[in-house]
């Protein structure tokens, strides 16, 4: 069978490399073209010595008509704001298209104006929500996907099955996350050097002041998440620990924990686990390890979730939903097991 032609448009970036590294080993799919605005003109070792030897294209100025002619699926990693218009200038021109930025994943108008301080696009109502173990309707045949962002698919994955179980209230939900620094993306800035993060934890954006909360309400159908997310020393992973108050307090703690066994039961890139999960064991992987207890002198299910941001929380969850968009093997290119040590 012929391979399935790819571009990938923001390669320079942390995601674009990410992507790379998982689609080259992708047995459906061929790499075709790459495309930066910072980095174009150089090719992909010079800017990620890591591809020396394997993939020797350059990263090229973008042109919608150039990755029309060359593509049938294209992958953007883009910043917010700028993702949206090269996402409906190849969406119309027929590609698969599957969007990594924030663009696009909000269903409400006068919601993503609040948050994002501009209009929304109206493709927004066309893109389907890739966060494959949720979605409420088969992928296959889609042809646009507003891939979730790393934060709002760790703190789903975990609580939309209690909650969709009736087992947590939807209110009064606490999401406490910390992520590695690669979440920021590649551009160096003043809070992302290693001498400002390094020997530290710092909470960000407190308050009801982070943009992934009215994703993480929208899924969930909450009303009012609090969400407060940390930066911590490392390169990658994000660990939710999130709080929910159960609505019968006398239910058994390990309810909790088999709620989650059957809700993923055929998911193959969600484990459900013993211990409370650590990020080193899913790095770089598309795996998400899972676990909830009860604190019954408290009252409050603690449910947690830890995944690798690049993976799981960007990059390969939109292969895995290319994947699954195509009628591939949800885990083509997507088997590995974490880095660890």
């Amino acid at each position: 069978m012929d391979r399935v032609p790819v571009a990938v448009v923001g390669a320079s970036g942390y995601t674009g490399a990410e992507l790379l590294r998982l689609l080259l080993s992708h047995p459906q799919v061929v790499i075709a073209g790459l495309y930066g605005r910072r980095a174009a003109g150089e090719r992909l070792a010079a800017v990620f010595p890591q591809f020396a030897g394997r993939l020797d294209l350059p990263i090229e100025a973008f042109s919608a008509d150039e990755v029309a002619r060359r593509a049938q699926v294209a992958f953007c990693a883009l910043p917010h704001g700028e993702s949206s218009p090269i996402v409906r200038d190849l969406y119309t021109r027929g590609l698969t298209v599957l969007d990594l930025s924030a663009d696009l994943r909000l269903r409400d108008p006068a919601t993503y104006e609040t948050w994002y301080g501009r209009a929304a696009d109206p493709l927004a109502q066309q893109a389907a929500y890739g966060l494959p173990e949720l979605a409420g309707h088969p992928l296959r045949g889609q042809r646009l996907f507003a891939v979730p962002g790393c934060y709002p698919t760790a703190a789903l994955l975990v609580l939309a099955p209690l909650v969709r179980a009736g087992l947590v209230e939807p209110a009064g939900l606490i999401v406490d996350a910390k992520s590695g620094v690669s979440g920021a993306g590649r551009a160096p800035t003043a809070g992302t050097h290693f001498s400002e993060v390094g020997e530290g934890v710092h909470a960000y954006q407190v308050a009801a002041a982070h943009r992934h909360t009215p994703e993480i309400e929208q899924e969930l159908g909450a009303s009012s998440v609090v969400f407060t997310p940390h930066l911590v020393p490392m390169s990658r992973g994000i660990l939710a620990t999130c709080y929910a108050q159960p609505t019968d307090p006398e239910r058994p703690g390990a309810a909790y924990r088999e709620a989650l066994a059957q809700f993923y039961r055929e998911r193959p890139l969600v484990t459900v686990v013993d211990a409370p999960p650590d990020t080193a064991h899913v790095r770089g992987s598309n795996r998400a390890h899972v676990f909830a207890a009860l604190d019954p002198r408290a009252r409050r299910v603690i449910a947690m979730c830890a995944l690798d941001n690049l993976g799981k929380g960007a990059a390969g969850q939109a292969v895995q939903c290319m994947n699954l968009a195509l009628g591939f093997p949800e885990t083509a290119g997507l088997d590995a097991v974490g880095m660890f040590p």
